[in-house]
């Protein structure tokens, strides 16, 4: 019975997700994707952070009672990753398929998509913020349950490191819910089609994935790390998150308020008359130092855990290389063919693609 209500769980928890969802207050903004077709700024009903913490409170409430206990999504891991495997293969088949081809060959366009952004419901469910929405709260269940686990097993003996790897990553999912209305900017609103990189990728890769660095340690005993040590895995994610959010902070703020100084920095920019090209505070590092902060608050996630030798940890920060750096290749290419001479010209001011003075 256990194998078949593991393989359930995190199709009855999308679920509830998507109830919540769209039966929570939200607010609608504007984007900055145009439909394709009317040309007119698509809008989005957004309450990420609201339904992440009831998700968080139900979890609760659940294991309070002793309905399911608390660290459930553990005990049945692997049948749960099944599951969202299959769910997300399934979503990816559904939103491809139907529609028309892009020109591309089939494996092309399965895995990148056909759709640019769909929406549901009138816009009450926007398919990108859908997706990321059921990974981001999954993936904080997940941790919620590891690091469970990791307590009612070892007790008073449990690892610091374990609880904060799992705050980490908390804050990552709450920083990135808390903040949607800013990432309707960024690159995978914009530029990326809905297929199976998108989608098997938030509903099965992101939720289980991310979470690799406790999947991987929360059995292990406490390592003994001298505090310095917890304290400097802490310092790198800080250092990665001002990087990642400034830099998506400030871009946010000189699209929405050009002249808006971000951080006692005013904007300083180039143009050819008709588009803009940052060239100061965070873009004036590197043309892509989000990228960097990603990496580096993923070590930081990894080193936390206390066990810096143990490879499986680090497969999240070594995904996050493998991702950003093929994906800096391909926006340059974009940014080319859209700005043309000017960002040769941003090129000359910023140097750098993504790490400062090395690269």
């Amino acid at each position: 019975m256990t194998p078949i209500l593991g393989f359930l769980t995190p199709l009855i928890i999308y679920a509830v997700i998507t109830a919540l969802h769209y039966f929570l207050p939200g607010r609608w903004i504007t984007g900055y994707v145009a439909h394709s077709e009317t040309g007119e700024l698509l809008r989005y009903r957004l309450n990420g952070r609201l339904v992440l913490i009831v998700s968080i409170v139900l979890w609760f409430a659940l294991g309070y009672l002793e309905w399911v206990p608390y660290d459930w999504l553990y005990t049945v891991r692997w049948y749960s990753l099944a599951g969202a495997f299959t769910i997300g293969l399934v979503f990816s088949l559904w939103i491809v398929l139907p529609h028309p081809s892009t020109g591309k060959p089939f494996l092309a366009d399965f895995f990148l998509g056909r759709l640019e952004n769909p929406q549901l419901q009138g816009g009450r469910i926007d398919a990108k913020m859908w997706l990321y929405l059921i990974g981001a709260v999954m993936l904080e269940l997940n941790v919620l349950a590891f690091s469970g686990h990791h307590h009612m097993t070892h007790g008073d003996a449990a690892s610091p490191g374990i609880f904060l790897s799992a705050a980490l990553l908390t804050y990552f999912v709450f920083d990135y819910l808390s903040f949607e209305r800013v990432h309707l900017y960024t690159y995978d609103i914009f530029a990326e089609r809905v297929g199976f990189k998108l989608g098997w990728g938030c509903l099965t890769f992101y939720p289980y994935f991310y979470a690799v660095a406790l999947w991987s340690t929360v059995d292990l005993p406490d390592p003994n790390i001298p505090a310095w040590g917890y304290a400097g895995a802490a310092i790198l994610f800080l250092a990665g998150w001002i990087f990642a959010r400034g830099a998506n902070m400030q871009k946010f703020f000189f699209k929405i308020q050009p002249e808006r100084p971000f951080l006692g920095i005013r904007p300083e920019s180039i143009s050819d008359g008709k588009r803009s090209l940052l060239v100061n505070g965070f873009w004036g590092l590197s043309r892509h130092v989000n990228y960097l902060g990603e990496i580096l608050m993923a070590c930081g996630i990894a080193l936390s855990t206390g066990y810096p030798g143990i490879i499986w940890p680090w497969l999240y920060p070594l995904y996050y290389v493998a991702l950003l750096f093929p994906r800096q290749f391909d926006d340059d290419k974009r940014c080319a063919a859209k700005y043309g001479a000017l960002w040769g010209e941003y090129k000359k001011r910023v140097k750098y693609k993504i790490i400062p003075f090395l690269y």
